[in-house]
């Protein structure tokens, strides 16, 4: 199977990582560059977070470059006002006989959710006569409410399109190159042998019991921790590692920003009570561990710019075709409305890593 540079494309009314919760501060906004989209999300003083588009459609100025008082969203041009919804609510240059339908000069709205300490963004087509209502829900860390908050969170820019970046995170057979680390694991190479299932847009690796061969951490959660990864789009993957007594979950979202940058949040989630005492050695630990994979992202994009045709294997590389198996799959469900059919089978797959 080969991937060239004419098979990368946006996934679109799918829903997005848009930032942790704690980024975005009540009574506050913040601009931010979706999919090559300008977003002005913002917090109202009540604490509902929402999302519009950055551009006032009188003369273009980035509704960012204006005032938000809590409530609405003032442009610095003309004054003119807008909603949390993107309604145009005042336009102060009109006299009080100049009568106007308002709603003539809305900028579009996004439906934004928040869960466990995370802010998500449905991104709709550009076309309105291809855009569709969510069809699928906001991704959860399993086994926390939807209350809970991220441990750690920690959000790396990498300079490359999502699909590497994606890829480049979940293949398997990387990490003894990569991620060589003494606090990690060494070049070694071990056969690993497991089974995966589809799941709702995306496959789950089974929980199995995790080889002594692995990451030198996971002793400190107590006891023989079992292992259980799940990937859906548009690319989002938890990694749940649960011993006898604790429980800790990572979640790693890629969203992407344009065709060139893509933020990448790494967070944890665990219900051990003594976990605090890790927060330091992970501040350390998770941008490293990030780093090396952005370092190896950045070397790739030196070829990319011969365009390269993409060549994949089997079976380190399934995971990779899958991904890209799944996003054709679901922009043609899309544009066909109907359901997705998922092009993943249950399989083993055996590599060395």
């Amino acid at each position: 199977m080969v991937f060239t540079a004419d098979d990368q494309f946006f996934l679109r009314n799918i829903w997005y990582h848009a930032m942790p919760s704690h980024e975005l501060k009540p009574g506050k906004m913040l601009a931010k560059t979706l999919l090559d989209e300008p977003i002005l999300f913002g917090r109202t003083r009540a604490g509902k977070p929402f999302a519009i588009k950055d551009i006032c459609p009188h003369r273009a100025v980035p509704l960012s470059c204006g005032w938000f008082n809590g409530e609405d969203v003032q442009c610095c041009y003309h004054g003119w006002r807008f909603d949390p919804a993107g309604k145009c609510v005042e336009i102060p240059s009109l006299m009080d006989d100049q009568k106007m339908d308002l709603s003539r000069f809305d900028v579009r709205g996004y439906d934004v959710r928040e869960v466990q300490g995370n802010v998500w963004i449905y991104i709709p087509d550009s076309d309105p006569k291809k855009a569709h209502p969510p069809n699928l829900d906001i991704p959860r860390v399993p086994g926390f409410s939807d209350d809970a908050k991220p441990a750690i969170s920690y959000t790396m820019r990498f300079p490359c399109f999502i699909d590497h970046a994606v890829v480049g995170l979940m293949d398997p057979a990387h990490s003894p190159f990569v991620h060589r680390s003494w606090w990690w694991r060494g070049a070694q190479l071990n056969p690993e042998i497991k089974w995966f299932d589809p799941s709702p847009y995306g496959f789950t690796m089974r929980r199995h019991t995790m080889p002594a061969t692995m990451g030198r951490g996971y002793w400190l959660i107590g006891g023989v921790p079992e292992n259980e990864i799940i990937f859906y789009l548009p690319g989002v993957r938890t990694e749940e590692t649960t011993t006898n007594k604790y429980r800790a979950v990572n979640l790693t979202t890629v969203t992407p920003l344009s065709e060139n940058e893509t933020d990448v949040t790494f967070e944890f989630y665990w219900d051990i009570p003594w976990g605090g005492v890790l927060k330091p050695f992970l501040h350390y630990l998770i941008p490293a561990f990030l780093g090396q994979d952005r370092d190896v992202v950045i070397k790739q994009q030196i070829g990319l710019k011969s365009e390269p045709i993409l060549r994949l294997i089997k079976d380190s590389d399934v995971l990779a075709r899958w991904y890209y198996q799944l996003k054709a799959e679901y922009r043609r469900s899309q544009a066909e409305n109907r359901e997705f059919v998922s092009p993943v089978k249950t399989q083993q797959l055996r590599w060395m890593a």
